[in-house]
């Protein structure tokens, strides 16, 4: 009798929010050619977060113009990765969670399971486990077939381009920092610390200074703590801040101006009389052209 292999619990949550990620890059790193948006997505995915589920997309652009030597080429929305890790449904957030509850508050994977049912999260004690070994892979930093991986992109390309996100599970307390490279859309290592604080950030980097890859640019948001540690650690290379961060500090505002709007003609509206309805037959002819309200 033929043993039949274990299939994998699929989840799908339909009313999830929708993040669609787009590639950070707007230009080919090689002619420097506008990259063209792919439409198919090339990773979607269901994540359970703290927040609630999310429906991940990765949206990539290419370079399409002829005399390119990487025509073709397809750039990866590698920021999916700040929100979980490759082939993962649960986020990064549920990691540090995980990470912080067993390290600092020494409670058993039973407990943590318990607790992440509780905040409406589907997960067994052996799936916590293994976000826990997950969790400790990432501040264990990067392996040989990681390093491996990123001298191939930068051969490829001439370069890497690092980016450094932070997440904070709980709202307050620790932070969990991410570096991830973009060209390969490759999570690298993470540390988690209980403050910002541009010193321990270098320290943390400093390693990935020494690496004898070439540095084409570095990706942030507007921390200042990332930013002064990646342009210790990489002075001469240009510094971005996330579009997807710098776009939704400007939506804000507006998101709350469009709110006090649309109560305020809520208030106004709300209070007219509901719209009458024209009594049956009195389309015909010399019908009575009155009419009754709703």
């Amino acid at each position: 009798m033929v043993k039949q292999p274990k299939h994998r619990l699929h989840r799908e949550f339909p009313e999830a929010k929708r993040v669609i990620v787009e590639c950070d890059l707007n230009t080919c790193p090689h002619c420097g050619s506008v990259l063209k948006p792919r439409k198919p997505w090339h990773s979607r995915k269901y994540v359970q977060t703290l927040e609630g589920p999310l429906f991940v997309a990765g949206r990539s652009k290419e370079c399409a113009d002829p005399a390119c030597s990487h025509v073709g080429e397809h750039y990866y929305a590698s920021r999916v990765l700040t929100i979980s890790l490759p082939y993962s449904t649960y986020g990064l957030d549920v990691l540090a969670f995980i990470g912080w509850q067993h390290e600092h508050e020494h409670h058993q994977l039973k407990e943590i399971q318990g607790e992440l049912n509780r905040r409406g999260i589907a997960i067994n004690e052996r799936n916590v486990g293994k976000l826990y070994r997950q969790f400790l892979a990432l501040l264990g930093a990067a392996d040989q077939k990681t390093l491996n991986h990123l001298t191939a992109t930068a051969a490829e390309h001439g370069g890497l381009i690092w980016a450094v996100d932070a997440l904070q599970p709980e709202g307050n307390g620790s932070l969990l920092y991410v570096l991830y490279e973009v060209l390969s859309g490759t999570a690298v290592a993470a540390v988690q610390l209980e403050q910002a604080n541009a010193e321990r950030l270098w320290a943390w980097l400093e390693p990935y200074q020494e690496l004898p890859l070439a540095v084409l640019a570095t990706l942030s948001d507007g921390e200042e703590a990332i930013i002064a540690a990646l342009k210790r650690c990489w002075p001469t290379a240009p510094h971005q801040r996330c579009q997807v961060h710098f776009l939704n500090n400007l939506v804000e505002p507006v998101l709350e101006v469009d709110a006090q709007l649309r109560q305020a003609l809520q208030n106004d509206v709300g209070g007219l009389p509901a719209v009458p309805e024209r009594e049956a037959g009195t389309d015909e002819p010399g019908a009575d052209s009155s009419f009754v309200v709703c």
